[in-house]
């Protein structure tokens, strides 16, 4: 089965654990016998439980591929957006990837989804017979209709209709009032949760009649300049060779504080103390201090290197122009070789701990306008320095001037204080360098 996964979005809603590199789908909190994963780990496990062959794409803004490759390893192939254009561009330009990058032919299908369905293994197996139903050819689009248990204005709405013969249509309906919903509900509506199945060159097609080209490395190189628009609206809405595939098990739209806290397992994740007293709430802290709840009822707390919140649940839901309005530094981010977690912004410096995976390595690099000094805390490796290799401990300091190009290796988890030093620091002040390791 070939599946892109649609990863977008900037992830303001679930504030201070997600930012514009840490979007939702990225937030461990799902207890599992090892830890925590996160949505997009728990997705990808239950696409591999269903379908250990599965090819497994990822599209997604270049400042979340790190992340990616954090949590689902370097195999994960990733169709990368330039800019977000909404899902019909996002769509496009992962089709056309697969088909001149991947080599995947054609006339194979593929099934897209979103990232970050709260479901049962049991979704995917719906998933895996849409992907069969569009295999065949039948139809141009093989949509999932998702059985509704409540009249939501949240979700969009699939609507069929039959006419004297017995030939069914549907018409796409967009968050409906409460009202509206009770009686699409009534007349066999589905919730659109955004999976369709088609064949590569359905949308290859799609691509050169609106877009002027199918070409992967055009479509790239000209994204922003591209209509924004979703693929409900750009193609759904107009195709009348749709078959559509009910799913009647859990699903949940996790995007807000009050929807995440009801599918976790426990009330609180880091260190925290909820009292007896307290009801219906839940604490996630990814701090090194602990927080304690006393007395409260229907309250998230949340804190982070971002920022802590603490916010009635229904309350939280409104979080997201606020959040807007402030001008931050991202303070956690992760990286396809690790951690860094800014500890303390001075007027001409930043300090920040760094943590490698064993057997990673940051990129070879250099910084035009800051200096750098690393102190080793834990592990060891090794640190190139324009050109010179040498084995780095517990307690020793390496100094880079600007311009000097350098990298550190992990032989073991590898952690370090990294000390910016200079009047201009900024994340875009990096240039990367090819380096045989």
């Amino acid at each position: 089965m070939n599946i892109i996964l649609l990863s977008g979005g900037s992830g303001k809603r679930l504030w201070p654990l997600s930012n514009d590199i840490r979007s939702k789908q990225f937030i461990k909190i799902f207890q599992t016998d090892n830890g925590f994963e996160s949505m997009v780990q728990r997705v990808y496990r239950q696409i591999i439980t269903v379908d250990p062959n599965a090819a497994v794409t990822i599209a997604t803004s270049k400042s979340q591929v790190s992340t990616v490759h954090n949590q689902l390893g370097e195999k994960i192939g990733i169709s990368v957006e330039p800019c977000r254009r909404d899902t019909f561009a996002a769509i496009a330009l992962a089709t056309a990837y697969l088909h001149d990058v991947k080599d995947v032919d054609e006339n194979e299908a593929v099934v897209v989804c979103p990232v970050d369905p709260y479901v049962e293994d049991s979704y995917f197996r719906c998933v895996n017979d849409i992907y069969d139903k569009a295999c065949q050819g039948d139809k141009n689009l093989v949509l999932m209709g998702i059985e509704p248990t409540y009249p939501s204005e949240k979700y969009g709405y699939i609507k069929p209709t039959y006419d004297q013969h017995g030939s069914c249509s549907f018409t796409f309906i967009e968050k409906p009032t409460t009202e509206k919903a009770k009686e699409y509900i009534s007349g066999g509506a589905l919730w659109n949760g955004g999976v369709f199945a088609y064949k590569l060159k359905y949308v290859l097609n799609k691509s050169r009649d609106m877009l002027g080209t199918s070409d992967y490395n055009e479509l790239f190189s000209n994204y922003d300049n591209l209509e924004k628009i979703s693929f409900d609206y750009a193609v759904v809405e107009h195709e009348t060779s749709i078959e559509v595939l009910r799913y009647n098990g859990t699903w949940k739209d996790l995007g807000t504080w009050n929807t995440l806290t009801e599918a976790m397992e426990n009330d609180s994740v880091g260190e925290a103390i909820i009292d007896g007293a307290s009801e219906n709430v839940h604490v996630i802290n990814e701090l090194d201090v602990p927080v304690i709840a006393m007395g409260l009822k229907d309250v998230i707390i949340s804190a982070s290197p971002e920022g802590i919140l603490v916010s009635d649940k229904v309350k939280s839901s409104y979080i997201k122009p606020i959040v807007d309005s402030l001008n931050q530094l991202v303070m956690f981010a992760d990286k396809s070789w690790g951690t860094y977690k800014v500890l303390d912004i001075g007027k001409e410096s930043m300090t920040i701990k760094v943590t490698l995976k064993s057997g990673e390595h940051m990129f070879y690099h250099s910084h035009e306008r800051r200096d750098e000094v690393w102190t080793v805390i834990s592990g060891k490796g090794r640190t190139i320095v324009d050109g010179m290799e040498q084995p780095v401990k517990v307690g020793d300091v390496i100094t880079m001037a600007a311009g000097c190009k350098h990298t550190v290796i992990a032989e073991t988890e590898l952690q370090m204080i990294e000390v910016q030093l200079g009047k201009d620091i900024s994340v875009t002040d990096k240039r990367k360098y090819e380096l045989e390791i």
